[in-house]
């Protein structure tokens, strides 16, 4: 019986070894230094906002584009590969690097124009407020006795 390493969280792996080779081998044709990736994602709703969190460290504020546009919040960036100036080469690249984009259908209840973004540590925030019509709100009801 043949050992196999656990990844609960990495879906890369569930993929069949052949189709993750190619992809690999098709990055690098375009890009040596690339390996296909995207950053994790959390997807929060609260009675006021949605609010979509992204894991993208080591990449800077100016290589991360936002766009919302007819219902769609698309996130894009790059991770560029850090070049050694000492003249030592790497003995292991396991970090993905490249662009990626990320795209979200976003829900009617969505104000387009009450976006706000912040990063942070590494991660980008993205708040979607939600329309005033979307939000809950709680009626009282009058019983009148007979």
């Amino acid at each position: 019986m043949a050992l196999v390493q656990y990844k609960p969280f990495n879906y890369e792996d569930d993929l069949p070894a052949g189709i993750r080779l190619f992809q690999d081998s098709v990055a690098r044709l375009f890009d040596p230094t690339a390996r296909p990736w995207s950053p994790t994602v959390d997807i929060l709703e609260n009675e006021n906002d949605i609010v979509l969190k992204a894991d993208v460290p080591g990449i800077e504020l100016k290589d991360i584009d936002i766009q919302l546009e007819n219902g769609t919040l698309t996130i894009k960036g790059e991770r560029k590969f850090e070049n050694t100036e000492n003249g030592k080469g790497y003995h292991r690249v396991e970090r993905s690097y490249g662009s990626f984009a990320r795209t979200f259908a976003l829900p009617d209840s969505v104000d387009p124009e009450k976006v706000k973004a912040d990063y942070k540590g590494g991660v980008l925030t993205v708040t979607l407020a939600k329309k005033e019509m979307a939000k809950p709100r709680s009626v009282k009801v009058e019983v009148s006795h007979n």
